[in-house]
């Protein structure tokens, strides 16, 4: 399994996300190649991003919703 999060360059949400998932592949005996970038918005708007943090799962966004913008 792979997981990307995407986040911009001022959001806070990196160590608690971090926390979180680690905590969640432990409880749940999962293995992934975790991955954290920081990104400007060209970038997130190129990759299709919808907001901040942005977490794929073996590409697939987690998160589907109508949002636009990422900040």
């Amino acid at each position: 399994m792979r997981i990307d999060c995407y986040l911009s360059l001022t959001c806070g949400a990196e160590d608690s996300l971090k926390i979180n998932i680690y905590q969640a592949l432990e409880l749940e005996g999962l293995e992934a190649e975790v991955n954290f970038y920081r990104i400007d918005d060209e970038k997130a708007g190129s990759l299709g991003l919808r907001g901040s943090p942005s977490v794929l799962i073996n590409s697939e966004d987690i998160q589907l919703a109508n949002v636009t913008g990422f900040s």
